[in-house]
């Protein structure tokens, strides 16, 4: 970009916007649209030599955001899971207890 003096905007396209759309709070996806729109405001008032660092240090930015969501997501549904095989031990538990009642009551 050093070659770049006017560029004052960055348009993500691609996959991007999915991800971002697809992350499971609004608050995680507001943050991210946010750090996304921020490179705008901050390249109108970098000079011509700031560009290109300006711009790789907000790429690592939203790479280093995104990366911390997957993992805090991955946490969510691995949790999610472990309640929903607890909560199936436990209703299986309990039908299996209500047979061998059952079964003893008849004879």
């Amino acid at each position: 970009f050093y070659s770049c003096p006017k560029l004052t905007t960055v348009d993500l396209v691609g996959r991007i916007h999915n991800t971002v759309a697809s992350l499971h709070l609004e608050s995680w996806r507001n943050e991210m649209k946010g750090e996304i729109n921020r490179i705008n405001h901050v390249l109108r008032n970098a000079s011509a030599l700031e560009k290109t660092p300006v711009v790789r240090n907000w790429m690592g930015s939203v790479i280093r955001l995104l990366d911390r969501y997957k993992v805090e997501h991955k946490a969510m549904l691995k949790e999610a899971t472990t309640l929903l095989e607890l909560a199936l031990w436990k209703a299986n538990l309990g039908d299996n207890e209500g047979g061998v009642i059952e079964r003893e009551g008849v004879r």
